[in-house]
């Protein structure tokens, strides 16, 4: 049995009596220069309603295109799930009307989509019985994964300044979208939050959409539905939409749980419904009554033919993947020999994977590498909210950084201080060190004079190294550090105070 989320409300805590079974449906906006059927823009971020056309407003007797660029995408996704290809595809009419779907019918894929089954495989923390935390992986399979097109967007009341009108912007009608539906084979919250976790990752590394959530470029549609626990036949979905970030998706997931749980509890029954998430209130709410299949009444697209892939075509998309994030992360621990956790953190996006291989050519050092980039550079781009595409250092700046603290011209602790001269200016190491006189002090005969000033300075430390106490051994090494402001090489300190103690 899996473990489950322990649930915390304002009400009670699941009980143990129900299996939770969760699927999802998600909407990926993809990274083409124009609209699904027509040439307009994929801009949705522009003044309302300046990229629109007769194709994309529904227009009698206007003619969609299929976009090539969209279906190359949606193919390189197809392929990284392992799915099946269906190698001729139709587009079908799904037909509702509401107001920011202009042609009342959205043009999508049902009885033959681009791709049928395939998997994510998915990382799930777990505690262990000795009270340490680890991560168990699960195969999540795939139901399918079809391209359509986006609709408008709706804005009411308040968010317009007027509480009784509502304005629709069709910017977004017609951008390309993929949809990706997941089979109900989640069982915890957990299990959910590993899932679009990996899933967007692996949106990000094939770069076929930004997955910019509060964009609305990703969207996460839950199920959820309960069950008695040892029962093999589902329980009643309810789905639940307005999720705008994985946070949203997490506390309504665990919200609509205890609410089933309770209905369930008191000898209700659990209605198929779409639900809509209430930030404020931190509860599902009523939506509407969930359509089922025939209600949308899909038949085909008369205006576009069957869309079939050849081998060629197949191919060409085959040869343009880059390596998937679960092959880099294993690719990183058997070629640097870095630990699993070293690679996870250095794979976690695509971006900061190719920044660690770049800082690491022609220097063979890829645990020196590793922790500069994971500790020092991260530590500082995440204190001030920034990614590593808008690192202020180049991974051949960093580079040369750590060739200098190998090659001795500068010490472990003068080159942090140079770090972060480097990351406020954005100048080489090299430079900032000549300025600044920061060249690591190797000189014996210098040094030795300045370590024996520190142990006529210190005698009762050397007392206490003589009687046994090593600890003092350090005091003595932090006085030659501080009277050189860091330039001493220690290497050479500790063989110098050694030397002069055994002599004394």
């Amino acid at each position: 049995m899996f473990n489950h989320w322990p649930l915390i409300t304002a009400h009670r805590p699941l009980t143990m009596k129900y299996e939770i079974v969760i699927g999802m449906e998600v909407h990926a906006e993809l990274l083409t220069q124009s609209k699904q059927f027509c040439a307009c823009a994929n801009t949705a971020l522009a003044e309302p309603n300046t990229h629109v056309c007769p194709v994309c407003l529904g227009f009698p007797g206007s003619l969609p295109v299929l976009n090539a660029r969209g279906v190359d995408l949606s193919l390189r996704t197809v392929l990284a799930f392992d799915a099946k290809i269906n190698r001729t595809n139709i587009f079908e009419r799904k037909n509702y009307f509401y107001p920011d779907l202009p042609k009342a019918y959205q043009t999508t894929q049902a009885m033959l989509p681009l791709g049928k089954g395939g998997f994510i495989e998915i990382d799930v923390p777990q505690a262990d019985a000795d009270g340490t935390s680890s991560t168990r992986t699960k195969r999540v399979t795939l139901h399918d994964v079809h391209m359509e097109e986006d609709t408008g967007k709706s804005q009411h009341g308040e968010a317009i300044g007027d509480p009784f009108s509502s304005l629709v912007d069709y910017n977004r009608a017609g951008i390309p979208l993929l949809e990706i539906v997941s089979n109900p084979d989640m069982r915890s919250v957990e299990e959910a939050e590993a899932y679009m976790t990996a899933l967007r990752q692996l949106l990000l590394y094939l770069e076929v959409s930004d997955c910019k959530m509060e964009q609305g470029r990703l969207r996460f549609e839950a199920s959820v539905s309960l069950r008695p626990l040892g029962e093999e036949k589902l329980g009643t979905r309810v789905e639940v939409k307005n999720l705008n970030s994985m946070k949203s998706v997490r506390d309504s997931l665990r919200s609509e749980i205890a609410r089933q749980t309770r209905v369930l509890d008191e000898g209700g029954v659990v209605q198929q419904m779409t639900m809509l998430w209430d930030e404020a209130s931190g509860t599902t709410q009523p939506m509407r009554s969930k359509e089922q299949a025939h209600d949308y009444r899909y038949f085909p697209e008369p205006d576009l033919v069957p869309l079939s892939i050849d081998d060629a075509w197949l191919e060409r998309v085959r040869s343009e993947m880059p390596e998937l994030p679960r092959a880099r992360k294993t690719r990183f621990v058997d070629q640097f020999e870095l630990s699993p956790y070293e690679a996870e953190v250095l794979t976690t996006t695509r971006e900061l994977a190719d920044y660690y291989e770049s800082a690491l050519e022609g220097f063979d050092k890829p645990k020196i590498v590793s922790n500069w980039v994971s500790n020092e550079l991260l530590g500082r781009l995440n204190g001030e909210s920034k990614t590593i595409s808008e690192s202020p250092v180049a991974p051949q700046q960093l580079r040369d950084l750590i060739k200098l603290i190998d090659g001795g011209t500068i010490s472990g602790k003068i080159a942090k201080e140079v770090f972060d001269e480097m990351f406020a200016s954005s100048r080489d190491a090299k430079t900032i060190i000549e300025e600044r006189g920061l060249t690591q002090m190797s000189d014996t005969s210098e040094l030795e004079a300045i370590c024996n000033r520190v142990l006529e300075a210190n005698p009762k430390a050397v007392e206490d190294f003589r009687a046994g106490k090593e600890r003092s051994f350090g005091a003595l090494v932090g006085g030659v550090m501080k009277e050189t402001k860091g330039r001493a090489n220690p290497t050479v300190v500790n063989e110098l105070l050694r030397a002069l103690l055994s002599q004394k």
